[in-house]
């Protein structure tokens, strides 16, 4: 049988448990309701409504619209960002990584859920422009920013030509949304080939005019 003093040590790390619980419940509903219906049409209100507790509880967790929306975004990005962590190791095949770079962003992009975000960003930055810097910094400078360090050691080690590593990030990048991504936005439905040679286009491209001088 426990002693009172081995239960009290155990209910801190229950309440925690039951926090971190309460907290992945308000982010998925939270995130449902954000690309289903938009950042400005999705009121604190209406996810505290949804949630089926007080708007009290949802406040505390969350202080504004705002972080709750950055806080999805993390949520909804970390996977993604572990695999580039993965992906991205120093002293990796510099050609193999991009193309593998290329096919996993443009796979990303083109998910129903980066489409749902790219149309919530797009149709509501004009009018709240903190949804616009949220989402770039949640997405894509933090990718930006793990592919420039991969560059730089990447063109101190003499295997891609010397340029600025962020800017390098941003042209791959670039190379990889002007051609799934932007066809799905317009209705039309890629097939898993056609992705395939899009991702090496883009490398191709990318390599070439980076290769060593």
């Amino acid at each position: 049988m426990e002693t009172e003093i081995e239960t009290a040590e155990k209910a801190p790390g229950k309440r925690e448990a039951r926090k971190q619980d309460r907290r992945e419940a308000i982010l998925a509903v939270a995130r449902r309701m954000f690309l289903e219906n938009g950042y400005s049409a999705t009121s604190m209100s209406a996810i505290s409504a949804e949630l089926g507790g007080s708007k009290g509880t949802l406040w505390s967790y969350f202080p504004s619209k705002e972080e709750l929306f950055g806080a999805v975004l993390d949520e909804t990005t970390s996977a993604y960002r572990r695999q580039l962590a993965d992906l991205l190791k120093p002293g990796e095949d510099v050609g193999a990584t991009v193309l593998q770079f290329c096919r996993s962003f443009i796979a990303k992009v083109t998910s129903p859920e980066g489409l749902a975000l790219h149309r919530l960003v797009v149709a509501e930055g004009s009018r709240f422009p903190e949804v616009g810097e949220i989402f770039y910094r949640r997405a894509p400078r933090a990718t930006q920013e793990m592919l420039a360090a991969f560059f730089a050691g990447a063109m101190d080690a003499g295997a891609l030509r010397r340029d600025d590593p962020l800017r390098a990030a941003r042209v791959l990048a670039s190379l990889c949304v002007g051609g799934a991504h932007q066809r799905m936005l317009w209705g039309q439905k890629p097939t898993d080939a056609e992705r395939e040679q899009e991702a090496a286009l883009a490398a191709e491209i990318f390599l070439r005019a980076y290769a060593p001088e």
